[in-house]
C-alpha cells in the first residue's frame, strides 16, 4: 500500500513558477513509478508528467514540455514538479500518481495510488 500527499499548489500570477512536491509512503514507494495529472472544471484528468522509479526515465505532456520538469528523490520518497512560465490554462488540480509497473505513463488507469490532490490556479 502506497499513501501520497501532495503540497504546493497556490496562485501565481501568468509567467511565474511553483513547485510542487508528493510525498509517498509505504514499504515499497521507492521502487514505484510516479505521474503528475490534473484536471480543470469540466475536463478530463490530463497526463502532466512521469518519472520511473529511479529517475532515469521522464516524459512530458506536449503541453508542458520545456516548462516543467518533473523529479524525485527516493532517500526523501518525494516527488517533485517544477513549474515555470505558467499560463492560465495551467490552472487546475494537480495529483500525483503511483504504481509498480506502467505500461501506458499517460493513462490514468495505469495508476491505482492517488493522492488528494493540490490546487493550482495562474492568473493573466
Amino acid at each position: 500500500q502506497v499513501q501520497l500527499v501532495e503540497s504546493g499548489g497556490g496562485l501565481v500570477q501568468a509567467g511565474g513558477s511553483l513547485r510542487l512536491s508528493c510525498a509517498a509512503s509505504g514499504r515499497t514507494a521507492s521502487s514505484y513509478a510516479m505521474g503528475w495529472f490534473r484536471q480543470a472544471p469540466g475536463k478530463e484528468r490530463e497526463f502532466v508528467a512521469a518519472i520511473n522509479w529511479n529517475g532515469g526515465l521522464t516524459i512530458y505532456a506536449d503541453s508542458v514540455k520545456g516548462r516543467f520538469t518533473i523529479s524525485r528523490d527516493n532517500a526523501k520518497i518525494t516527488m517533485y514538479l517544477r513549474m515555470d512560465s505558467l499560463k492560465p490554462e495551467d490552472t487546475a488540480i494537480y495529483y500525483c500518481a503511483s504504481d509498480r509497473s506502467i505500461s501506458n505513463w499517460a493513462s490514468p488507469r495505469e495508476y491505482n495510488y492517488w493522492g488528494q490532490g493540490t490546487q493550482v490556479t495562474v492568473s493573466s
